[in-house]
């Protein structure tokens, strides 16, 4: 520690240490300059601020200033007339700062600022001067005046001044929180100060803002600003010494002027005594000594340190050289040691790549003198500078030990940085390793904000990745186009939302294929295809879609690509088609009559598109996930020991597609995933197992069809010779022996294959259970209620290799659980027509009359697309009439799977005012509570009823079809009741009865 030989106790600073846990993440930028300069009293005479004022006012000049800097909250500036308005001022409210003039009729300064230092002895109190005045000031009047500067009309020093006294403020803290650089301006000359402290603010400002260009947006800009280098100034030699020991973990760099006091006479030689003693204590700090007086250069040199004049008409480019070229600001500039230059990296991106290829040399050379940490911390690169600059190079095996060092931490940091963070793109700046982008300043859209906030709870979320280490749990990398792009895409082609609403979906999807894009999103999209070269899913992103009361799950489209033309105009243009048919499906049937269900302006509507990396593994000409489904926080139809709140997964092998639009999978709670009830006999095995997966095929090279994805996915049987030997479904098969009727665990031997997942729910061989628990509770509590998330995981033979769940959703659940207290009595049940003890939704219905029904006698499983038609066309009667009703039949609502269930789309039932799901004899299938139909159908309150064969549930069939019709179709009765029915729906116990004409 440098002596400070006036002060008898030398001030003792405790060093924080760097730990392993120590917090420097982006969010700690929050936590610096915290203590601002807000209100500012300048007591001068009207003459004084009025030259001060010039032709604008002083405050606006500030707040320009401010601005043009991108700096925050900027000062208001009080004037009064005298010291005895002053202290009325004083008495009223806080001020920060007070600048004073010569010219005070009632008051000597030098007195005013006595008698301030004795009422408010912490407020600084700051003299400024004319270019020519000569102000005595009266001996042992050292403390009443803190600083003096001379007043040359130049706006920029009020701006220093009142930035130097906020890093005094914030200094303290700020170096401790975030290891925050200090530069020490020492200057006792209130000429030079005047001139050199505005000069090195700005060029400091100014060069910060230039080495952030790596920014991940603008509020993560702005934000690091915070952490550029702090100014100090001393003005005497024991100023210096103690601000030096102070700071000295955090010293970037000394500016010393060489005359000054030092034991309160001048010092003809104090700086150079200065720099020396910290050159011998600090060997690798950059000083810079600045004289009027060119003789010193010499005495710099002796040091050494680099010298500057202070009467040099290029001073500020000098200062910029030396801030560039020592402290960090400019390029990493890579040499040998006997300073030839081997290569420049302008930002950390470049320094990744040209790493490899330095010298040893030439990394031995910048580590040991901590060039790598100091230029990191000039990019406000807090985290990762700390950590080099806790590195010692002699703890290294060698160079190259370093130089791997170097490279992992970037990558590490880079991948950090970025999780949780939606960077903006900037064509010029892309790089294919960002996580999260966004083109435009729109809104991101339901679906991406989702996968937005989902992302950021995994980074924040150390407690899942510390207990599955050997999963690598993450959102996949997605490139957003805000709705900002949705916008300018209707204007640039002229089309009007009320207008498209009216045409047909196939005649929307030829006007938007033939539609143009704007050219600054062709031309980023290129810029984004030119590195990307992977499967990629293109999907919607509605402001509407995923909100927190009504999902619209399902209602837009999504459309997957293999991207691996090598013609980059060919994935290009396919790219776009998919984009202008996202767009287009804003203005589909669907879509227009959900909204219109939920009373919202399909015209309001905007779309945002996520271009998400498709989660899989290719084999061969095929490309897919090992699992893929949707798990909900919510279980609606719990059994047995299960619990609503333990929630409900579904998984399927291959492509999610297969869950989402309700075909065969696996259904089972995490709480308990080996108690699977509808699978409990070998026979119901075989009957409900998944025998068809989706894949997608990596050969197709056509256009996109109008009807959606059917030309680039493939629906194959798990034994197609394609994907029967593949290791996912060798992992999740059992093998079935029909001499035993038995069905072995394993796929190893011969026989039938069956997909059971035994190898996951049953030997958790991969924790899916743990791992989907996890998320969905930590969904529910970002939420603040249950949630939906969408999933697929990619599993790897090879045991090095870390299994990948990426969450490809998640959404909020809609349970429309309204408080009415409910009653279903056991007369109610003796008296019903219908009983459920599996229903949702909660309330009294009373105005539905109608019911639409299958005819329970002739249904054909194979005639479900037919039986769909005739539902439309019903439905669309009874939107004409402005009728509710109540739809009956057999299996899942809504299925993609016609032999599960019929196939129907929201607008084809847009007026049902409840449902039920039957059995019948000819199709049995599981609830449907995993597709995106039925979250629709809850999200809008609308009563589900499930009717189960296991349990007391029934439906009195020879009663319905005794009640006179209204019409009768091939598959279907449109019945009429005289008096509306009794719909009881008790959500708190999922029980439901529907009672005939209100009895």
């Amino acid at each position: 520690m440098l002596s400070n030989e006036s002060d008898s106790k030398p001030e003792k600073i405790v060093y924080q240490k760097i730990s392993d846990d120590f917090d420097l993440s982006f969010k700690v930028y929050h936590d610096l300059m915290a203590r601002r300069v807000s209100e500012i009293l300048l007591v001068s005479s009207a003459y004084d601020a009025f030259i001060m004022e010039e032709d604008g006012r002083l405050a606006e000049r500030i707040i320009h200033e401010y601005r043009g800097l991108n700096l925050t909250r900027p000062p208001r500036v009080t004037w009064v007339p005298d010291t005895k308005h002053a202290f009325v001022e004083l008495a009223r409210k806080r001020f920060d700062l007070i600048l004073t003039m010569p010219r005070l009729d009632d008051l000597d300064p030098y007195l005013f600022g006595k008698e301030i230092k004795q009422k408010y002895h912490n407020l600084p109190v700051f003299l400024l001067t004319h270019g020519g005045s000569a102000v005595v000031e009266p001996a042992g009047n050292d403390s009443t005046i803190d600083r003096r500067f001379v007043w040359t009309g130049n706006t920029d020093l009020l701006l220093a001044l009142i930035k130097n006294v906020e890093d005094c403020m914030n200094a303290p803290f700020d170096t401790r929180r975030a290891r925050v650089r200090v530069i020490i301006v020492v200057e006792d000359s209130p000429h030079y100060s005047s001139s050199l402290l505005p000069m090195l603010y700005k060029e400091v400002v100014t060069q910060t803002n230039a080495v952030i260009e790596e920014s991940l947006n603008e509020e993560h800009r702005i934000l690091r600003m915070r952490a550029r280098p702090k100014i100090i100034l001393a003005q005497s030699f024991e100023q210096a010494v103690r601000n030096y020991n102070k700071y000295k973990p955090y010293l970037l760099s000394i500016f010393s002027d060489v005359r000054f006091p030092k034991a309160g006479v001048v010092d003809a030689h104090a700086g150079f005594k200065l720099l020396s003693a910290v050159k011998e204590q600090m060997p690798n700090v950059p000083l810079l000594m600045l004289s009027a007086e060119e003789e010193n250069r010499d005495m710099a040199a002796k040091i050494p340190a680099e010298f500057l004049n202070k009467n040099s008409p290029n001073l500020l480019s000098e200062i910029r050289t030396f801030l560039q070229e020592h402290l960090g600001f400019g390029p990493f500039i890579f040499q040998e040691e006997d300073g030839t230059e081997i290569g420049r990296a302008y930002n950390t991106h470049e320094m990744e790549i040209m790493l490899p290829a330095i010298s040893d040399e030439s990394i031995w050379y910048h580590a040991v003198r901590h060039h790598f940490s100091r230029w990191l911390m000039a990019r406000s690169e807090i985290q990762l500078a700390a950590k080099l600059r806790a590195a010692d190079a002699g703890d290294f095996s060698g160079p190259g030990a370093i130089k791997q060092y170097l490279i992992d931490c970037i990558r590490e940091r880079k991948k950090g940085r970025q999780r949780g963070v939606v960077t903006d793109f900037i064509r010029e700046k892309f790089d294919p390793d960002m996580d999260f982008l966004k083109i435009g300043k729109g809104s991101l859209g339901g679906k991406a904000r989702g996968l937005a906030f989902i992302s950021t709870l995994l980074k924040n979320t150390s407690s899942l990745r510390n207990k599955f280490p050997g999963i690598v749990i993450s959102v996949p990398k997605s490139l957003v186009i805000s709705t900002e792009s949705f916008d300018a895409f209707m204007n640039l082609n002229g089309f009007k939302a009320s207008e498209i609403c009216e045409k047909g979906d196939t005649a929307i999807r030829k006007m938007y294929l033939a539609a143009e894009l704007p050219e600054r999103l062709m031309l980023d999209l290129r810029r984004y295809l030119a590195d990307v070269r992977y499967p990629i899913a293109v999907r919607s992103s509605s402001l509407l879609e995923d909100a927190q009361y009504q999902a619209r799950a399902g209602i837009y489209m999504t459309y997957m690509t293999p991207n691996n033309d090598p013609d980059i105009d060919v994935r290009l243009r396919r790219l776009a088609d998919a984009i202008k048919l996202v767009y287009g499906s804003t203005y589909m049937e669907s879509a227009v009559t959900f909204s219109r269900s939920t009373h919202q302006r399909t015209e309001e509507e905007k779309m945002g598109v996520v271009i998400q990396k498709l989660t899989g593994v290719r084999y061969g000409d095929l490309f897919f996930p090992a699992l893929s489904g949707v798990a909900q926080s919510y279980n609606f139809y719990p059994i047995s020991y299960m619990k609503p709140e333990e929630g409900i997964v579904h998984v399927a092998a291959g492509l999610g597609r297969t869950v989402v639009e309700g075909g065969t999978a696996m259904r089972f709670s995490p709480g308990h995933p080996q108690f699977l009830p509808h699978l409990s006999s070998v026979d119901d095995i075989l009957k409900h197992s998944q025998r068809l997966l989706y894949a997608l095929d990596m050969k197709h090279s056509g256009n996109w069809p109008a009807s959606g994805n059917e030309d680039t996915l493939l629906r194959l049987e798990i034994d197609d010779p394609r994907v029967a030997g593949v290791y996912p479904l060798r992992l999740l098969c059992s093998t079935y022996d029909p001499n035993d009727h038995r069905i072995r665990d394993g796929a190893a031997g011969r026989g039938y294959k069956v997909l059971t997942f035994a190898s996951i729910l049953k030997y958790n061989m991969f924790p899916l259970a743990e791992v989907v628990s996890e998320i969905l509770e930590m969904g529910r509590k970002g939420m603040g209620g249950p949630v939906e998330i969408e999933y697929a995981v990619n599993l790897f033979e090879d045991p090095a290799r870390p299994a990948e769940f990426d969450l490809l959703q998640v959404r909020p659940m809609v349970l429309n659980q309204k408080n009415m207290m409910v009653e279903i009595t056991d007369d109610d049940i003796r008296e019903a027509v219908c009983f459920s003890t599996n229903a949702l939704g909660n309330g009294i219905a009373t105005d539905i009359a109608d019911i639409v029904t299958v005819d329970p006698k002739t249904f054909d499983p194979s005639q479900t697309i037919k039986i769909a038609q005739e539902i439309d066309t019903i439905n669309k009667e009874m939107i004409h009439e402005g009728r509710k009703y109540l739809l009956i039949g057999p299996g899942r609502w809504g299925s993609a799977d016609r032999w599960l269930g019929v196939p129907v789309a929201w607008n084809n039932i847009s007026n049902v005012g409840a449902i039920i799901e039957a059995s019948l004899p000819a199709l049995k299938a599981n609830p449907s509570q995993g597709s995106h139909f039925f979250n629709n159908i809850t999200s809008l309150g609308i009563s589900y009823i499930t009717i189960s064969e296991t349990s007391d549930d029934f439906i009195d069939w020879d009663r319905i079809m005794s009640w006179p019709s209204e019409k009768k179709t091939r598959f279907l009765w449109r019945i009429r009741c005289k008096q509306p029915m009794v719909i009881k729906v008790d959500g708190k116990q999922s029980k439901s009865v529907i009672l005939e004409n209100g009895s």
